[in-house]
């Protein structure tokens, strides 16, 4: 089983920066993508970033919403992926959620795990 735990969000002013955090934990392996996703009222869930490792090695990619706005990392020690995002906007506003996805070479399955979610708020 996996929980995913985030933290970091609240309020912050337009053009303030937040840190948002998630520590994955439990049955973590192979080739695995972390993410941010968000959804804010009235839309769907979108993605905001993605980091995934794997026989490739690593790769991101980007919203074109946040594109040199945002940047997320990650720590495999630890199984925590950040999402730093810098001069906010109000459009920003949306609960953001971490996701993990897994995939297991034997027995062949696929993993999808979601956090409960941080509220984001930006507003002055």
């Amino acid at each position: 089983q996996v929980q995913l735990v985030e933290s970091g969000g609240g309020l912050v002013q337009p053009g303030g920066s937040l840190r948002l955090s998630c520590a994955a934990s439990g049955s973590i392996f192979g080739i695995n993508t972390m993410g941010w996703y968000r959804q804010a009222p009235g839309k769907q869930r979108e993605l905001v970033a993605a980091i995934t490792r794997g026989t490739r090695g690593i790769s991101t990619n980007y919203a074109d919403s946040v594109k040199g706005r945002a940047t997320i990392s990650r720590d495999n020690v630890k199984n925590t992926v950040y999402l730093q995002m810098n001069s906010l906007k109000p459009e920003d506003t949306a609960v953001y959620y971490c996701n993990l996805k897994q995939q297991s070479s034997w027995p062949p399955r696929e993993y999808d795990d979601w956090g409960q979610g941080t509220q984001v708020t930006v507003s002055s």
